[in-house]
């Protein structure tokens, strides 16, 4: 019996020891991953802003086989939440409670576990860096109760070595996913239609067909300017005008313009200068999509004319018009040009 009662009291002791360990244990912890990712900070903050995106790039969904998400009403924006429910991972739900748009998003996310709820931090940092580059930071903050201490006490690996691969992994899941949805694109080619035409203003020059895409961007916003400076109105959108494009020697002549209402003379010094499209027939093709599609859909658009026997007007230049460009639209999948090949 004395023994009995010794070993009951040894066990106490343990306990007691053990629990006082514990309880001296900083809960406290901050726990982060961040990654570099090729995509408009607006397109991934969108992504991350919409629960129901989250199980397409979530960590978790590697992990589990019963994992079931439930959504209410509202999943994106202020004060909207998800649940999930697995036996295996336990069960959850996280609500977003702050935005700014495009920069940062802070969210709670509750654990449900046998012991109890758990509830930490959340939060997101969108960074834009050096062309359409974003570095996204994924965290989690908070401070452990003693059952998560005592928990984490008996495991072979801490809280941070659990949460920090599985951040990193969804980070790199996340880009897989934003280049995913950037790399979409449909071609339509419309068929015969009529172009209005009318004045326009633009900034010509001769360059090699590859800095094609860096010369535009560099004259669009000189013709932009030089309307805003002397308050000329634009009655459309921007578009470029090939007055040549010879594939075999690389080069090319073109006109990057802005629609404008009236005729406008400048003065003899100005790089950017006015003149007139008639109204004309043409082979429109409409590419949704990133630029890079553009060969593909002038391709259609040709074959579109072989095929129907149609014939092209030699003395009239075809253009792309940038229905939606990225100065409306950060994610290339949604940009749309419209490509007109003039006809007899």
């Amino acid at each position: 019996m004395k023994i009995i009662k010794y070993l009951f009291f040894l066990l106490l002791l343990v306990l007691i020891g053990g629990a006082v360990y514990i309880a001296t244990i900083d809960g406290k912890f901050q726990i982060e991953e961040s990654r570099v990712i090729e995509a408009p900070d607006e397109l991934l903050f969108n992504t991350i802003n919409e629960y129901k995106t989250w199980d397409k790039w979530g960590p978790w969904m590697d992990t589990s086989d019963d994992l079931v998400m439930e959504y209410p009403e509202k999943t994106s924006g202020l004060g909207a939440s998800y649940s999930w429910k697995s036996e295996s991972q336990g069960s959850g739900k996280m609500e977003t409670e702050k935005i700014s748009p495009f920069s940062s998003i802070d969210q709670k996310i509750t654990f449900i576990t046998p012991m109890g709820e758990s509830i930490s931090d959340v939060y997101w940092k969108f960074e834009k860096i050096e062309g359409k580059k974003t570095k996204v930071t994924w965290g989690m903050k908070g401070e452990q109760s003693f059952m998560d201490k005592a928990f984490w006490a008996t495991q072979d690996s801490t809280l941070s070595q659990n949460v920090k691969p599985m951040y990193a992994r969804g980070l790199e899941k996340l880009e897989a996913y934003a280049n995913e949805k950037m790399s979409q694109y449909s071609v339509h080619v419309d068929g015969v239609t009529e172009h209005g035409g009318g004045f326009y203003m633009y900034s010509a020059t001769a360059s090699s067909i590859a800095t094609i895409p860096e010369k535009m961007s560099q004259m669009l916003p000189l013709v932009n300017n030089y309307m805003r400076q002397n308050n000329l109105p634009q009655t459309g959108m921007p578009f470029t005008l090939y007055n040549e494009y010879n594939e075999e020697q690389g080069t090319a002549i073109f006109s990057t313009g802005i629609p404008t209402r009236d005729k406008v003379v400048p003065p003899k010094e100005s790089t950017v200068l006015c003149d007139f499209m008639p109204r004309q027939k043409a082979v429109k093709t409409t590419l949704k999509g990133d630029y890079k599609n553009l060969k593909e859909a002038w391709e259609k658009g040709y074959k579109y004319i072989e095929e129907n026997n149609l014939e092209i007007n030699p003395e009239a230049a075809p253009f792309e018009v940038y229905r939606v460009d990225p100065k409306l639209q950060p994610n290339p999948a949604e940009l749309v040009t419209e490509i007109y090949v003039p006809i007899l």
